[in-house]
């Protein structure tokens, strides 16, 4: 119970990265006894501030392949958690966003230009779209106040005709201006998290945030009880999530076939 027998110091980004090594090293001077981390940028900062305090992340991207951990089953060293899956999901999301506009031609990938994160992931969507043969066209932003309106430009005069956006700490602030501007433009958007989908996007695939938090909870209390970071597989989540706004697709003139809306565990209507 929190403030009884257990301590929890809250640090926020507000999508600025810039903060990220000063709000680590606020926690590791406070000596906590683990840390909790999301993002991979936030991993990276932890882990290059502090080699002894235990770490528990949620992460989007390949651990090993980051350097992060040795392996997955035995990740070494003082971190330990979740990868969401959602890079090795791009290119599946680009196969429901073509399932669901079969005329699309060229896709917006909206990705902060400053997150390394981001990064792999637009070069992951990237190399989808050149395997599936579509059109792409890369919308990059930067923090910590992005220029929309040279963005939506540039997507406008680019002919986009769907768009992708890349889960990082800057575009989660943003949900309902982007939504807004994909309904504008009757945009098809496909996205990363699902309360883009609730602010108006049209689409999300991911894997169920509920349960992957429920098991980070479960990781930081086994180490507090004294488990190893070291030894605990960092692991993989099991269910995932297609949610689709009917709402969405009556704004921009869409109409989800059928096969595809039977799939979908969440509707808006």
């Amino acid at each position: 119970m929190e403030g009884k027998n257990i301590l929890i110091e809250y640090r926020y980004l507000e999508g600025k990265l810039d903060r990220l090594p000063r709000l680590v090293d606020e926690l590791v001077q406070l000596n906590v006894d683990v840390l909790f981390v999301l993002f991979h940028s936030g991993v990276l900062a932890a882990k290059q501030a502090t080699k002894t305090i235990p770490m528990v992340m949620v992460t989007t991207v390949d651990s090993v392949e980051a350097g992060v951990a040795d392996s997955l089953a035995r990740p070494g060293g003082n971190i330990t958690g979740l990868t969401r899956f959602t890079r090795d999901l791009s290119g599946k999301r680009l196969e429901l966003l073509k399932e669901a506009v079969p005329m699309m031609s060229r896709v917006g990938v909206l990705w902060d230009a400053d997150d390394r994160s981001a990064a792999i992931g637009f070069k992951e969507y990237e190399a989808a779209a050149q395997a599936m043969k579509i059109g792409f066209q890369s919308l990059e932003i930067r923090g910590p106040n992005p220029d929309w309106e040279g963005t939506f430009q540039a997507a406008a005069k680019g002919h986009v005709n769907a768009l992708l956006t890349v889960r990082d700490p800057l575009l989660s602030r943003y949900g309902k201006q982007i939504a807004e501007f994909a309904i504008k433009n009757r945009l098809p958007s496909m996205h990363e998290r699902n309360d883009f989908v609730e602010a108006g996007g049209l689409m999300s695939y991911l894997a169920n945030d509920a349960e992957i938090y429920r098991r980070a909870a479960y990781y930081v209390d086994k180490i507090l009880k004294g488990a190893k970071p070291a030894v605990l597989p960092i692991e993989q989540p099991t269910k995932f999530e297609l949610m689709i706004n009917l709402k969405t697709t009556k704004q921009i003139g869409l109409t989800i076939p059928p096969n595809l809306l039977a799939r979908a565990d969440k509707v808006i209507r």
